[in-house]
């Protein structure tokens, strides 16, 4: 899945948590225009990840609701380590946390998660 799909998938995920999920919305908060949306959202439900039908409302899949979780996850986690482990602002954090999540590798996320995890132990012991 391309950087881009990833961010509608995570959009429609964001955006769903605060109720309906409309074409306007997506566009409207990613900055992009509707049929943009409209492309990426069809590329989505080809893959089985979102349902949308014209002029209705987006629902994510159960597929699609784990996928963006994983992402979710990936953001909020790499914020959350630039953010306390690096001493990177918050808003810094977040901007690099967005092109972090899609680059990395499972590797790599894993190897942060470990050194966070033992910076928290050595924290703790203190």
């Amino acid at each position: 899945m391309t950087q881009s799909l990833e961010d509608y998938l995570e959009m429609v995920s964001f955006l769903a948590d605060e109720g309906e999920v409309r074409v306007t919305d997506i566009a409207s908060r990613l900055g992009v225009s509707k049929p943009s949306v409209l492309t990426a959202l069809r590329i989505l439900e080809e893959q089985g990840l979102l349902e949308h039908a014209r002029y209705r409302s987006v629902a994510l899949t159960q597929k699609g609701a784990l996928r963006a979780s994983e992402i979710r996850g990936r953001h909020h986690f790499l914020t959350a380590f630039l953010h306390e482990f690096l001493g990177v602002s918050r808003e810094t954090a977040e901007q690099d946390a967005c092109k972090m999540e899609h680059v990395l590798s499972e590797e790599t996320l894993h190897k942060m998660k470990l050194l966070a995890q033992t910076q928290k132990k050595k924290a703790g012991a203190r």
